[in-house]
């Protein structure tokens, strides 16, 4: 249970830091100009990402716990995932929402981990909900999680391609 504990304390602390810098940037979008589109998956996001954390360490409890090798890999998944996130965080900037958010007039960033991947901040995502499933030994509600909150990524990335694809145009 100790496990689990800080398991939750630290997913979820960082996930409130998160939040708080989204929100930020998200104010700071709607002050320029941004545009959110209306087809966006946001509203289910925002209920399912912390939800599949918090089955995945349900799950742990009920079963036990995890072995320590699934422990200390799925916490070097996590970490790695968690350093890429916050290398596509500190790169976007102003620009990283938790929302599609577009100001008319800007271009796709095109530098950091976005050089190399178009969505990095997703690729992080899948990372940790990994990690975490792997932590907690959670193998039943991880694989649930990764394939359910996976699909709404797939969305999520269409509806931003959309919203890039009509600020490009607009250029």
């Amino acid at each position: 249970m100790l496990t689990e504990t800080v398991i939750l304390v630290v997913v979820f602390g960082l996930m409130l830091v998160e939040a708080r810098r989204a929100h930020a940037n998200e104010a700071s979008q709607r002050e320029r100009g941004g545009i959110e589109p209306g087809s966006d998956v946001y509203r289910v996001m925002r209920v399912a990402y912390p939800a599949a954390f918090l089955a995945m360490i349900v799950e742990s409890v009920a079963r036990g716990g995890p072995s320590r090798p699934l422990l200390v890999a799925g916490a070097g998944l996590f970490a790695a995932a968690k350093a890429l996130k916050w290398w596509a965080i500190r790169t976007l900037g102003t620009f990283w929402t938790f929302r599609v958010i577009v100001v008319p007039g800007t271009s796709p960033v095109m530098t950091g981990p976005y050089r190399y991947l178009r969505h990095p901040n997703y690729l992080a995502v899948v990372g940790e909900l990994i990690g975490v499933a792997l932590m907690t030994g959670a193998l039943l509600t991880g694989l649930v999680a990764v394939a359910g909150f996976g699909l709404l990524i797939i969305k999520r990335i269409g509806v931003e391609e959309r919203a890039l694809d009509a600020i490009l145009r607009r250029n």
